[in-house]
């Protein structure tokens, strides 16, 4: 992609307004504790500590509606306090440009390292340091600058209290999270009745899961009908998906595939029924004809062997999930081990080693996103703060404050906001020096005002870029004006270091990037290795029945998901840079996609019919294992290289193996449809002509081939 249609594409992006669930009482209680801070500081201390003390609450309040499956209170009180101790450390060193600047750059660094412990964390961090630069100009000694601190812990305080006083739907990200999981299945179930291999994305289940995620004394307090649930939508899944694939099911046409039909339409009724029930609370409603399909007594002698078996299996879990949806089931949040039923979630003192952790690796890797990221962003801070210093506008923080709140470790995300501030700037400044203009507002309504514009923000603030920034401009003007500052001091200086601030960023990104994609091939590669063990954790499933595999084939599966989701995320962050593919186009990565998620697909159907633990072992399967194992290690190993992969100890496995009785014949088959996935993979990362052929004839052989089943690698 050219800078030309990068460039286009961002800025069209940070202009666009979002339609997005709106949350109005979450945003009302946010206003709320900013105006309690605000009339409180007014009355007892006067409008330049209220002024400070608004920006600590307002900070306090966005770290509330950072993801998080409840609105923590720490994070309030850290945002409060953090935003305290920054003010005060800099206002102590602000009369010395020196030490300020050493300072500056010191707590940049860490605001841009943070990002590696989350995008939360690094947002509160980038948060603080931006509003930092604004609040120390406001204290007139060290005893006030100590007193304006204090009122910021006073308001992230009052943040925390109310978000513990006054609840909003308290479970209602989980309950959403857990109905959508379950709608996306009803979803797929009714997809499979006309397309037998749809493919399902694992997203929603990746959601649920992270959901899930809960203190232990959430664990007592958590709504029955939460209890259970997902571990049984992630067992439905592969049943389903078993169930309609003609390669390890019934065959495309006839009456089994008309049994199939059916049992799929009333799979979707039932878990939309049970979605329903969850996110709402309400006791689940079935239709008699769902019911009646998985109850006809017709089922076994339509369908037999495996997808008898598989509709059997699909009843029962709809059973299950039936139950758990009304609140009658004690299942435990299952699909884990027996001796971890919840997934724990750790508390706040608990994330701050993990998160130092996590920025000490990314200092000893050096060159990775982050790292670059907190270089550059302190970089332009200081760069910026020095300019503003010594231009002639005053007011020099509004520039190091644009570029820090619009630096991200991706390219996308530091353009679209860069566009998306300055033109927010640019609204929200005119609307309230029109207002200012119109009302000539005291102290009083400027801080109504101010609330107002913070209330709009916490309302708009996931719809998109340029309108929460236009509600923070409004909010920065009001405040400020509720402190003393005529709008004639801030405006023109702000749109002017505003968009100075921007390009900074910009020019600093482009000055040292850290594209995704070059990294893309390694992430493919991740993929391949974690797919690879799914596979043969489920293959040596069946040389083991009665062994401890089904905890490895979980683990395995979800570092699968989480290996696709990574790639997923680098193919969606590389498509907007402005570089080349460099050796891995945009149609090799579709079809080296496209053959990964084939090979996941075919895993999941193996583990759907995995042997009970009575079941005779396979031998074969064992070298399957091995062989699905070492060869995508192997062929990742390759794939970074830029090689293309080879696959022929699976072939030798393969050909050497003589099925006999069922279970032989469906790992069998799921390992002929496994190693053709790798072919695919193959043949997608294979972009060097044959010999003889111009690019034209390479292409239109390649076609016929994927056509005829056949790979460049052969059969």
């Amino acid at each position: 992609m050219t800078w030309w249609r990068a460039l286009k594409q961002t800025g069209r992006s940070g202009l666009a307004v979002e339609r997005r669930r709106l949350e109005p009482l979450v945003a009302l209680r946010g206003a709320v504790g900013l105006a309690i801070v605000i009339g409180l500081s007014l009355t007892l201390f006067g409008p330049a500590v209220a002024a400070s003390s608004a920006f600590g609450a307002f900070q306090a309040a966005i770290a509330t509606f950072q993801r998080s499956w409840r609105p923590r209170p720490e994070l309030a009180l850290a945002s409060g306090t953090s935003l305290a101790v920054s003010t005060f450390l800099g206002y102590v060193t602000g009369s010395h440009l020196l030490l300020f600047l050493a300072l500056l750059a010191l707590w940049t660094f860490l605001a841009g390292l943070s990002w590696a412990a989350g995008p939360t964390i690094g947002l509160i961090a980038t948060s603080n340091v931006a509003i930092m630069l604004v609040t120390i100009t406001l204290p007139t000694s060290v005893a006030a600058a100590a007193g304006h601190a204090a009122m910021m812990v006073v308001g992230g305080a009052v943040q925390a209290v109310l978000v513990i006083v006054f609840p909003v739907r308290r479970w209602g990200a989980h309950r959403d999270a857990l109905a959508d999981a379950l709608a996306a299945e009803a979803d797929y179930a009714r997809r499979l009745r006309h397309d037998p291999v749809a493919p399902f994305d694992p997203v929603p289940l990746m959601t649920a899961r992270a959901a899930a995620h809960i203190t232990p004394r959430q664990a007592r307090k958590r709504p029955a009908e939460l209890h259970g649930a997902r571990g049984v939508a992630e067992r439905i899944r592969p049943v389903l998906a078993s169930l309609a694939d003609p390669a390890l099911g019934v065959p495309a046409d006839g009456p089994e595939r008309d049994r199939v039909r059916e049992l799929l339409s009333a799979a979707g009724i039932i878990l939309d029924a049970a979605a329903r029930a969850i996110r709402h609370g309400d006791p689940v409603d079935l239709t008699p004809s769902a019911i009646a399909a998985f109850r006809t007594p017709d089922t076994g002698a339509v369908l037999s062997g495996p997808p008898q078996r598989a509709a059997r299996r699909l009843g029962t879990l709809l059973r299950d999930v039936v139950e758990v949806a009304g609140g009658t089931s004690d299942t435990d949040d299952d699909s884990e081990p027996a001796t971890n039923t919840n997934l724990v979630r750790p508390g706040l003192t608990a994330l701050v080693p993990a998160a130092l952790k996590a920025m000490r690796q990314e200092l000893r890797q050096r060159h990775t996103a982050v790292t670059r990221h907190a270089l550059r962003v302190t970089t332009v801070a200081v760069a910026g703060y020095v300019l503003g210093t010594y231009l002639p506008l005053g007011h020099p923080y509004w520039a190091p404050m644009a570029s820090v709140m619009v630096m991200r470790p991706d390219f996308s995300q530091t353009y679209t906001r860069a566009v998306g501030r300055f033109a927010g700037t640019l609204v929200g400044v005119t609307l309230a020096t029109a207002l200012v203009q119109l009302t000539h507002p005291g102290t009083h309504l400027s801080g109504a005002l101010a609330v107002t514009s913070a209330g709009l923000m916490y309302l708009l603030m996931r719809t998109g870029q340029i309108a929460a920034q236009a509600c923070v401009a409004a909010y920065v003007v009001f405040l400020l004006g509720m402190g003393g500052e005529q709008w004639t001091q801030t405006v023109p200086e702000r749109v002017v270091l505003t968009l100075i601030g921007g390009l900074l960023a910009m020019a600093a990104y482009a000055s040292y990037p850290a594209w995704e994609t070059p990294r893309l091939r390694t992430r493919l590669a991740d993929w391949l290795t974690a797919d690879g063990k799914y596979a043969a954790a489920v293959a040596a499933h069946y040389a083991d029945p009665a062994g401890a595999s089904c905890p490895d084939v979980r683990g395995t599966l979800l570092a699968a998901r989480d290996a696709r989701a990574a790639w997923q995320e680098a193919l969606e962050r590389a498509e907007h840079e402005p570089v080349r593919h460099r050796g891995l186009s945009r149609a090799a990565a579709a079809e080296a996609e496209d053959a990964l998620a084939q090979f996941g697909r075919v895993a999941m159907l193996l583990e759907a019919h995995l042997p009970d633990r009575d079941t005779p072992p396979v031998p074969a399967a064992e070298h399957l294992a091995e062989a699905l194992r070492t060869t995508t290690e192997q062929g990742a190993k390759a794939v970074r290289d830029r090689r293309v992969p080879h696959w022929d100890e699976i072939r030798e496995v393969l050909d050497d193996w003589e099925p006999e009785d069922a279970p032989e014949r469906v790992v069998r088959r799921g390992g002929t449809l496994l190693r053709k996935a790798l072919d695919d993979l193959s043949e997608a990362l294979d972009t060097s002509p044959p010999p003889m052929l111009v690019d034209g004839a390479d292409s239109h052989v390649r076609k016929e081939n994927r056509a005829r089943g056949t790979g460049t690698q052969g059969t």
